[in-house]
């Protein structure tokens, strides 16, 4: 049986360089997993669109796509734009079977790819008794969203740093100069700050400047197309064209 078509969903930006991440990750995905078709579309600013990529799917006599959200938590655009999106496609065309996946956190590969990025940036597994943590998200007004950036804090908070404060660049508070302020107010003399984000943009040009407004001694970059992003998206592909007793099935 062919393998359904992986559709991954970006947001989009004006930035150029966030369609350049996009692409670079997905190229990653295809390296990881040769044979497997891999398409990307955005839901604004860049080409091609969701509903374009679905028409040419659909018209190449593809049967069968797993759409997977490039976010990180199941807020606004997971529960709301996509599944519209998505809906509107089935509805034209009826041929074609799309499986909604999953969004990408939380997963420990997301926080290995965060102290990927931490290393890069010069933080070295014995600092991190000496050094305190910003967490930087986007922002969302979903409190469910905000939850689960709450609870990745606290985990990191475990694996050794000396404190771990959430941040986010919109939306929500406290902003990431807020947050590196916080931890200088504690004492903490080392302060790292990890954008929790996938692609450059906007809110991630807002969390490096709040970064360096604060005095921040450490930036690492944004998750982009790191090894452990691109597994992750293939789990996430996994779990939506294998159905669970498929998958226990596999690991037994």
């Amino acid at each position: 049986m062919t393998s359904p078509v992986l559709l991954v969903i970006a947001h989009g930006s004006r930035d150029p360089r966030h369609a350049a991440t996009v692409h670079a990750l997905t190229a990653r995905v295809r390296a990881l997993r040769p044979g497997l078709r891999v398409e990307t579309g955005f839901l604004d600013f860049n080409a091609p669109s969701v509903p374009r990529v679905l028409e040419r799917l659909d018209g190449q006599g593809v049967s069968e796509v797993v759409a997977l959200p490039l976010l990180l938590t199941h807020a606004f655009h997971a529960k709301s734009d996509i599944p519209a999106v998505l809906r509107e496609a089935r509805g034209r065309l009826p041929r074609l079977r799309v499986r909604q996946a999953e969004v990408l956190g939380p997963s420990p590969l997301l926080n290995s790819a965060l102290e990927r990025r931490l290393h890069e940036a010069g933080v070295r597994p014995g600092d991190r008794g000496s050094t305190g943590l910003v967490l930087a998200s986007a922002g969302s007004t979903d409190p469910e969203a905000i939850a689960v950036i709450a609870e990745i804090a606290r985990e990191l908070r475990h694996t050794g740093w000396c404190s771990v404060r959430p941040a986010f660049a919109s939306a929500s508070r406290p902003r990431t100069e807020d947050a590196v302020r916080a931890l200088r107010a504690e004492g903490v003399r080392r302060v790292a700050v990890a954008p929790y984000v996938i692609a450059p943009g906007r809110l991630p040009d807002r969390i490096a400047a709040g970064a360096a407004e604060a005095g921040a001694d450490v930036l690492a970059g944004v998750l982009g197309p790191s090894p452990e992003l691109a597994r992750l998206l293939l789990d996430r592909y996994d779990e939506a064209r294998i159905p669970a007793a498929g998958m226990a099935s596999l690991s037994a």
